[in-house]
This record gives structure tokens, sequence and C-alpha cells, in this order.
């Protein structure tokens, strides 16, 4: 894996001089503080409530992942005390053949979750592993390494998902999810809504379940927000039968935020702005609640409100994926949180969604790669979607918001001679797919990549097969070659010849157990960025 880090301790000599001066003031004034470790804790339930999981596998090792929480929607109910975790990691199901083994402190500034980055192991295969604290033992997950940087595995199998509001339905996809062949999801954010009620979903769709406690603000409200969606054994299923690649989106901070600019922006709609100092505080909350949650490694670990999520793993020569940050670097929506007709500063030639330093890491990795697939796991759909059948209507908060950073990006990947990429996203919980031309107001300017978009989990409900302007729309943007409204994800497989895209669907999600079926299929051969029927 490939990422950028700014240590939490990298601080200039100026810094640690004053740091150090201020460290040894306060020490003269306390006294030493007395810190435990508690090696056999007695836990009042058990402490594995919100399951395990893996990420970030590598050719030597990945991420395991489990937090105690003995009681979930009240803060977790741990101890204000470090607690010892143990972990094994074997060859086979049954834990007889334990390959590595060790002890880590689960400790209470991070919510009692345990992150641990195993590493020289053989590339390529299967693992299982569990967790031990005290007396209790976790439920076994597996996961799996990838393989080696010079190798050339003959296909990769990977889900995109992702937007999964509680409230408007059932998680079965992910259970689907768990019983596929797949080496990887990829999950593009929205894993929680911060809010109470609809939660930026219309009115008229029901709620099938309610969210524990009000809208998130606090790191407590956060941990129990996460603690009750881990709590779905839907989801675990997911997370314990396959590693995943986190990424996050906005409602794991506050819909549709931007950079610095917080939902509340001081519109029509919103007329009490929230100033970016105190925003940032939210973010800083947010984001560490969400390394908490999530089977990361400690280079994503949150620096105050700032974090560090993009990155890239590979799968040998065959597939370079980038795990893209779509909302920390963006600039704010340039005619608010809507869509509608482009306002001036939609021509801004300086707009950012990357911010320059994702974006020149990402170019640069891309002409550089010996992976014969590059693939951009991000977060909101790149693809001209144009919603009016007379005029130009677009939504502020994708892609078409920013025209100038898309070119700058497509340009880019053209002008390096770049081929094979293609690009996956969500959030708009329907499922499309696309061609991606140099001039998206030109099909038959160069397709410089593919995209992907997978629909939600759960959010906004049931859906449909289509929605009532889907044709006008359809005919409105003829580099659009699929469109559908119901709830799933896509199974993507790769290989040296071609990349297929297979959307899933249920047909219902506001009662468990619905079954699912391909709602379309689409391929991309290696060398010609145009979709094909699959």
């Amino acid at each position: 894996m490939d990422s950028t880090r700014r240590h939490i301790l990298a601080l200039s000599r100026r810094g640690l001089l004053r740091g150090a001066t201020a460290a040894a003031a306060l020490a003269a004034l306390l006294p030493p503080p007395v810190r435990h470790a508690i090696a056999q804790p007695a836990f009042r339930a058990y402490p594995f409530r919100m399951g395990v999981a893996s990420g970030d596998p590598l050719p030597g090792g990945m991420v395991l992942w489990t937090r105690l929480c003995p009681e979930p929607l009240a803060g977790g109910g741990m101890p204000h005390v470090a607690i010892e975790v143990a972990w094994e990691l074997a060859a086979d199901p049954a834990m007889r053949q334990v390959i590595q083994k060790g002890t880590v402190l689960a400790h209470p500034e991070l919510g009692h979750s345990v992150h641990v980055e195993v590493d020289g192991l053989p590339s390529g295969r299967p693992y299982w592993y569990r967790f031990r604290a005290g007396r209790e033992a976790s439920p076994i997950g597996r996961t799996r390494t990838a393989p080696a940087a010079d190798a050339t595995p003959s296909a990769l199998r990977l889900a995109s998902a992702g937007c999964q509001l509680w409230e408007t339905g059932h998680f079965t996809a992910w259970r689907h999810i768990a019983a596929e062949e797949i080496d990887l999801v990829c999950h593009y954010g929205d894993y929680i809504y911060e809010s109470r009620g609809h939660g930026g979903a219309p009115r008229a769709i029901p709620h099938v379940r309610e969210h524990h406690g009000e809208e998130c603000y606090t790191l407590t409200d956060y941990r129990n927000r996460y603690a009750q969606y881990r709590g779905d054994p839907d989801l675990q299923a997911a997370h314990h039968a396959h590693p995943f690649a986190m990424s996050f989106d906005d409602h794991e901070v506050d819909n549709n935020w931007a950079g610095s600019h917080s939902e509340e922006d001081g519109s029509p709609r919103r007329p009490v702005a929230v100033p970016p100092e105190i925003f940032a505080l939210r973010k800083q909350i947010a984001f560490q609640a969400w390394y908490e949650a999530m089977p990361l490694r400690s280079s994503q670990l949150p620096r105050g409100p700032e974090i560090t999520a993009w990155r890239a793993l590979r799968w040998g020569r065959l597939a370079d994926i980038a795990m893209l940050d779509t909302r920390s670097f963006r600039d704010d929506q340039p005619c608010g949180d809507v869509t509608g007709p482009p306002c001036p500063d939609v021509a801004n030639p300086a707009a950012q969604v990357l911010g320059a330093p994702q974006e020149a890491w990402l170019l640069d990795r891309l002409a550089t790669t010996d992976a014969t697939w590059k693939v951009l796991a991000q977060q909101v759909p790149m693809m001209r979607r144009n919603w009016s059948a007379t005029a130009l209507s677009l939504s502020m908060d994708k892609w078409d918001a920013y025209p100038a950073a898309r070119d700058r990006l497509l340009r880019g990947i053209h002008a390096r001679g770049v081929q094979n990429v293609a690009v996956l996203s969500g959030d708009v919980h329907n499922a499309w797919a696309g061609t991606l031309h140099l001039d998206p107001d030109s099909p038959d300017s160069p397709a410089v990549a593919s995209e992907f978009v997978a629909t939600s989990i759960s959010s906004d409900g049931d859906g449909s097969e289509v929605l009532p302007n889907t044709s006008r729309v359809l005919a409105r943007n003829p580099h659009i070659a699929f469109f559908n409204n119901r709830r799933g994800y896509t199974v993507h497989e790769v290989t040296p010849a071609r990349l297929t895209a297979t959307f899933r669907g249920l047909n219902h999600v506001s009662r468990p157990g619905a079954p699912v079926t391909d709602k379309g299929s689409f391929v991309v051969e290696a060398g010609d960025a145009r979709l094909k029927q699959g």
C-alpha cells in the first residue's frame, strides 16, 4: 500500500520545543499520572458485540479490527483503562494452524478499538482470525493477503457498496455480499447516517427501524451510531467474510459537507451558518469515531479535523486501486446544495474536488504503475448527468459542479496515455454505468475511462426499476448506458483482458430476506474505455 503520511509526531523543531516547554510546566503542576492495563478483565456483557473486521490487504498482511463494546448504545460500557486483547491468525477456519499471534492494548482514548497491522505473511491466500479478552472470544473472521507486487493473478473479484441508511431499510444486501466469492469490498462511504429522521431521504419513504439517539454531535453520539450499525447481523456477516477497503463520504460527518464547510451554510434553507472553526470540531470528533470503527492503518489516524484517507492498494500487476477522498479538500458547492442550472461559479478554473496534492499523487501514480487496470474508488459520480430535457441542470454536490477539476483529471489521464481506467462511485442511491469522454459535451471525443455507480444498500427504501424521468435523462446523456433504482451493490471481475461490472439488486429492503437478482451487466475490454453490454 502506498499512502502519503504526515505522522502525528511529525512536528517542526520549534513546535517540539514549545510543546516540551509546555509539557514540563504542566508536569510541575500535576501529580504523575497513574495508568493501568487490565490483562484479565471480567465483562458485564459480551464485549465483541460489534464483531470483527479486516481491511487494506497487502502482499504480506492486513489490518485486523475489533472493538470492546459490552454496552454498544451507551458509549461502549467499558472502564477508563486500557485492556489487553489477544489476537490469533490461522491458516485454517478451525483456527488449529495458528501462524501469528500477539497481544495489544485497547485504549479508552480510542473507544477500546483494536487495529492490528499484521505483516510477514505469504501473499495471495486466505487466513482466519479472532480476538480474546479475558475469558471471552470474538467471532472468527476470514481475510486474505493480496498477491505479490510482481505477481500476475488471473482475476480479481471485488464488490462496490455503500449508503446504508438504517432507518429506511434492512441490510439484506450485505448478507448477499457475504455469500459472494470475492476478494475485496470497496466501501465508498455513508457507512452511517449522522442525522435522525429521514437523513436527507424524501419524507414519503417510510421508516422501517429507528436510529438510537438524536443527530450526532458528540464523540459518544458517533460511537453509539457506529455501534448500532455494527450490531446488524447482515453487515457483520460481510465483514466476517471479506476484507474491506474503507472510504468515507458525507454522512460520516454531516450531510453534503465539503472541505471546511458544513451543510449549514447560511442559505435560505439553512439560514444559521456554522463557522468553519466550529465545524472543524465536529469533523475531528467524527473522524475519530470513523477511525475507531473501521479496519484502518495508523496512517489513517486523524490529526484533529484533518485525515489522510487517500491511499492505494495493488493486486499484483493486474490492478492498482486508488482509494480517494472527494470530501476533505473540495471547494464548497458553487451554487448551493441544489440541483439546477449552473451559476457563474461553476466555471471557476481553479475548482477543486481532490485538492492539489491528492490530484498530483493520483496522476503520477496512474502514469507510473505497471498494473493493467487502474481503479479509482471514490464517492460521487464523475460522469455528466444532465437532469433537464430542455436546459442544463446539474447536481451541485457531484463532479458536475466542478468541471475544471474533472477536466484536469481526465485530460491528465489522456495526456499521459493512461489506459484501462475504471471509476467506481456511489452516493446517489441509484445504479449507473457510463463512459467518461474527454469532453463531456461531445460523445465523439476520446473515451478516457468507464464509470460504474453502485446503488445504495438501503438508503431511499425499496426503490423501483426506473424513475419517471429515466428515459428523458438517458436521452439527454448518450454516454450513459444504464440506470436502475433498486437497492443493492455491484460486483466487478477484473482479468487481464476485461473488466466486468454486474449490478445486483433487491426488490425490497423494507422487510428482510429479499433475494438478489442481476439488473444489468457491462464489459470494458482492455485498451478500449467504451462500455459494452455484458
